[in-house]
């Protein structure tokens, strides 16, 4: 076995470790903080976090993904360089949240998001002093060190939240919690690798290179923030904060595999292909579809189950004010299985550089949601609204196909195989549920 695919099945298993521990601690949070605060607050909460994720991805220069696929990622220069352009930008971002901050309260017609958007909004200045060594180890395939660092600030995050939340219950015990946790992160970033460290330094040849991969990053990054983010954002608008606030807890517990995906995408399939890129196309694309099959059935069988008992989870572990997420779980963990097979190839495209292709994929997707969500709303309520945006990600995933075709990546007969595999595991379940007298997730709108 290759060195390469050693790091690799092993920073896939670290991935998943900590990804599952993640889960636990703030599943085991999330049913804390809903006991403490009420629904509203998620919902503002949720509003906030969205412009957030917003100004973030529509600034994005590409350095995380420069260091992982850059020849010199590991020269202390351009490091040194790069982290000098993240503190630049962090500043610039916070000026950013400040500007937004009284056009949106004026729009949502809430003046809590004053306050709110700036103060979360310093997440952005401590971000941007974190160390790189973060994306070091993302470029070595060093997960484990990585894993145990994200659990420990995980942890110091939520406890926080939690803290704050007993003795203010209001949704600055969120604000807090975000806040903290990036000053945890920031300043736990500089004692990851030992005797590692940054500091200002401007290297024209570094700047320029980490500036011409991050315009198309910036540009696919841009559009995935329309496609992912946007539903809260109209949501906010149609809705009031309490369902919108509702509808959080849905889509993050839904929502569990997609980011499962996005996380082994990220941290272990887009550097392993990274490092593999001196071989001819044709063997790269069949080391792609052999290991890729494995991940998709894996993920078909579990998708399957949260489709079949996850209503069921939020009956018994949440309280009466979010019985409407009993209902909209289901119909957006089968929209899933697009993100599914849409994450799992399409770091290959990027690493290849490549990104123009997930910018329109992730286009298509805003399309469905800017145009189709208002639509469905309107027409059908909502229920139309979440059948809308359990479906956005099947036309980034359509779109993607054209890419891989064209740069001979092409997954298609693999997608078909498994889409059935996932449909076969689904129906199975759904009739072994209803034999047992549980009837069918969605029977509440039935």
């Amino acid at each position: 076995m290759t060195t390469l695919k050693k790091r690799a099945i092993r920073g896939a298993i670290w991935t998943l470790f900590g990804y599952g521990s993640a889960q636990i601690l703030r599943f085991g949070s999330n049913l804390l903080l809903t006991r403490l605060l009420v629904p509203e607050f998620f919902g503002l909460m949720a509003v906030v976090n969205t412009l957030r994720a917003g100004i973030d991805l529509f600034s994005d220069l590409g350095i995380p993904q420069s260091i992982i696929n850059n020849k010199r990622g590991e020269e202390q220069t351009f490091l040194n360089t790069a982290w000098t352009l993240q503190a630049i930008r962090g500043w610039i971002l916070w000026l950013f949240f400040l500007l937004i901050s009284f056009p949106a309260a004026k729009f949502y017609n809430d003046q809590r998001l004053l306050l709110l958007i700036p103060i979360v909004g310093l997440t952005s200045v401590f971000d941007g002093f974190g160390s790189t060594s973060i994306h070091t180890l993302h470029r070595r395939i060093d997960l484990g060190r990585m894993t145990r660092f994200d659990m420990t600030v995980q942890i110091l995050t939520l406890s926080t939240m939690i803290l704050a939340a007993w003795l203010n219950r209001s949704v600055w015990a969120l604000a807090i919690g975000a806040v903290a946790g990036a000053i945890y992160r920031m300043v736990g970033s500089h004692w990851l690798i030992p005797g590692y460290s940054n500091r200002f330094a401007w290297d024209r040849q570094a700047v320029g290179e980490i500036l011409s991969f991050g315009k198309w990053m910036f540009l696919a990054t841009a559009v995935t923030f329309l496609n992912e983010q946007a539903d809260r954002l109209i949501l906010a608008k149609l809705l009031s904060f309490k369902i919108l606030g509702v509808y959080t807890i849905a889509y993050s517990l839904a929502g569990i595999p997609r980011e499962l995906i996005k996380t082994l995408s990220y941290k272990v399939i887009y550097p392993t292909i990274s490092n593999s890129l001196d071989q001819p196309r044709s063997i790269l694309r069949a080391k792609i579809l052999r290991q890729r099959r494995l991940i998709l059935l894996g993920f078909a069988v579990v998708l399957a189950g949260l489709v079949t008992v996850g209503d069921l989870v939020i009956d018994v572990l949440y309280n009466e004010n979010y019985t409407e997420a009993i209902w909209m779980m289901p119909i957006l963990s089968c929209g899933i299985w697009f993100s599914v097979l849409f994450y799992t190839i399409n770091p290959a495209l990027i690493a290849i550089g490549k990104p123009l292709y997930t910018a329109q994929s992730n286009l298509a997707g805003f399309t469905v949601i800017g145009l189709g969500l208002p639509l469905a709303f309107y027409r059908f309520g909502t229920v139309g609204a979440i059948i809308a945006i359990a479906l956005s990600d099947m036309p980034l995933y359509i779109v993607n196909l054209y890419g891989l075709w064209r740069e001979k990546l092409s997954t298609f007969a693999q997608d078909i195989l498994c889409t059935a595999f996932f449909i076969g595991v689904l129906a199975l379940l759904l009739i072994v549920r209803n034999s047992l007298g549980f009837g069918l997730p969605i029977q509440a709108i039935l």
